[in-house]
């Protein structure tokens, strides 16, 4: 690892344990923002492909692993709901 990237991820490291101080949320870890993203995404309508995409997970199955879709949107999408 180049110096250069060693000093961005200190500083994105650093950035991230402040905010997460401040928000009072000493178990967040900067993974569980991926796994977020890729329910909301889910969420949102994208296929698993195209999720696969922005994530680059090279296995559907390890994607499937962070792909958890909200309840209440599924019983509304059941329902025939506008979601």
């Amino acid at each position: 690892m180049s110096v250069f990237f060693q000093s961005v991820f200190i500083a994105l490291r650093n950035s991230f344990e402040k905010l997460r101080r401040l928000a009072g949320i000493p178990y967040l870890h900067f993974h569980d923002l991926r796994h977020e993203a890729i329910s909301r995404f889910h969420e949102m309508g994208l296929t698993l492909p195209e999720i696969q995409s922005i994530s680059g997970h090279r296995e559907l199955s390890m994607l499937q692993r962070y792909s958890h879709a909200n309840q209440m949107h599924l019983r509304k999408k059941l329902a025939g709901g506008v979601i």
